[in-house]
């Protein structure tokens, strides 16, 4: 089935759908494909459900684990974004997605991934507030000042998505129909494009700088103070407590700010192929890897986690 197209004033012929490529165009990968993805994304949702279970545990009712519930909910929703429609593509000989759908997919994905990233900051700040300021970490990290920080988390997220989306459907994208990705987003996307991207590859390069640059260096002055307060902690058992809750999230942040930085920067080393995969580590590796990466490195966690999977199991 042809994606339908229509010509506009230019001559120019303007894609009213798209063919989305996938992982791999070999047919006798999909099934390996299939399966796999399948896997990770299973493990995505009952990862994270657990931990959105776990953290509303009584004793975990504080700000560090509030964050971590909200960003299990992001990474499901940053995977069930892509997923499902990625299984469908696979077995089916119908790749296309229409344009109203691609526009929706590249808004949720820039939105979640935007949000998350700015979460991140926020939990790099209560971090500070824990451990440079234990005494007033109260008074400042109330319930008022996470929520707070949870909404200018969402609505920086949606500010980006909404300008982004809108100048990338701005461009007159007229071909090829087929783009060597799994999903709608702005590399892809530009390679579309029939006019000069230039402008927009400048405005591009600005906001990754400001979306993804600049919180990783505030999270790194963050932790810059925090790793000066660890070290003047006399006992090295609690240097090293202190320091295992922090290594969590300083791991995803380099998972993240690593793998974000090479697909949007425009003029990057990055292929097409290798943009493919670093997305494919941010929208479906990362999200499985997080509730891992968390349960395991923290012990209020995991003995939460192992209460409640011994009720489970009762049942």
């Amino acid at each position: 089935m042809e994606p339908a197209q229509e010509q506009d004033a230019g001559n120019h012929t303007l894609l009213t759908e798209f063919v989305l490529s996938g992982l791999s165009s070999r047919p006798e990968l999909q099934h390996l494909l299939f399966f796999t993805i399948c896997l990770i994304y299973s493990m995505t949702l009952i990862g994270n459900l657990l931990i959105c279970m776990v953290t509303v545990h009584p004793t975990l009712h504080t700000p560090m684990y509030f964050f971590l519930r909200v960003l299990s909910f992001l990474d499901i929703s940053t995977a069930s974004v892509v997923v499902p429609k990625m299984l469908v593509n696979i077995l089916s000989e119908d790749r296309s997605i229409s344009y109203l759908g691609c526009v929706t997919q590249l808004y949720c994905v820039v939105f979640l991934g935007a949000t998350e990233w700015f979460l991140l900051a926020a939990m790099a700040y209560d971090r500070y507030v824990a451990v440079c300021r234990p005494l007033r970490y109260p008074a400042i990290m109330s319930r008022r000042a996470c929520l707070s920080l949870l909404l200018l988390s969402c609505c920086s997220g949606k500010v980006v998505s909404v300008v982004q989306t809108a100048w990338v459907f701005s461009l007159s994208l007229c071909g090829p129909r087929r783009i060597n990705y799994f999903f709608c987003d702005i590399p892809p996307l530009l390679l579309l494009s029939c006019a000069d991207t230039s402008r927009y590859e400048r405005q591009l390069l600005s906001a990754t700088v400001l979306v993804i640059l600049a919180p990783f260096c505030l999270i790194l002055l963050s932790y810059a103070c925090i790793i000066s307060s660890i070290l003047r902690i006399s006992s090295a058992e609690s240097r090293h407590r202190t320091f295992s809750t922090c290594s969590s999230h300083l791991t995803v942040v380099t998972l993240y700010c690593a793998s974000g930085t090479l697909i949007y920067l425009p003029k990057s080393c990055s292929s097409q192929d290798t943009k493919k995969i670093l997305a494919l580590i941010y929208t479906i590796v990362i999200p499985t890897l997080n509730p891992l990466i968390y349960s395991l490195r923290n012990k209020e966690v995991k003995e939460v986690l192992i209460r409640v999977m011994a009720v489970l199991m009762k049942k």
